[in-house]
């Protein structure tokens, strides 16, 4: 698990248009990196739509909203515009972001147990310092949560 206070791991991830995104790119800005286990599944589609629903006070904030799941960008393209979602989604095919966060994680569904990502998020402040790791979160409502700590941090 990733230790607060320290630097977030950088990454280089395509998003939905398959441009390079890196976390440098955000530097001066408040960035929420939610990692989540699938394209258009429930729990995965409510998150996305909080976090789009909510990306005006987002933006005041001086804040940037980035989903990272293992599917490619094809189906995040596909993802965003059926639910008009403003998140970048970015895939990490090969789930080397996913272990540098320590969200590829072995889970048990119905007894069987397999490896995915543990929905999670993580705050980065403007200097790219992790500020909060929050692993196992429940989608609904957390994008307002996630609002509520980057207030305090302001």
């Amino acid at each position: 698990m990733l230790q607060i206070g320290q630097p977030a791991p950088k990454f280089s991830l395509p998003d939905a248009e398959m441009e390079i995104v890196k976390l440098s790119d955000f530097k001066g800005k408040y960035v929420v990196l939610y990692f989540y286990p699938k394209d258009d599944t429930p729990g995965c589609t409510i998150e996305a739509i909080e976090f789009s629903d909510l990306e005006d006070e987002i933006s005041r904030l001086d804040a940037v909203v980035l989903g990272v799941s293992r599917d490619d960008c094809i189906s995040h393209a596909a993802f965003r515009d059926k639910h008009g979602l403003a998140v970048h989604l970015l895939s990490d095919a090969d789930g080397k972001a996913c272990e540098k966060y320590g969200v590829w994680q072995e889970k048990e569904k119905d007894g069987v147990k397999k490896l995915g990502i543990v929905r999670s998020t993580f705050v980065i402040d403007r200097q790219g310092i992790l500020r909060h790791a929050l692993y196992g979160v429940n989608p609904r409502g957390h994008a307002a949560e996630v609002i509520n700590l980057i207030k305090v941090m302001e």
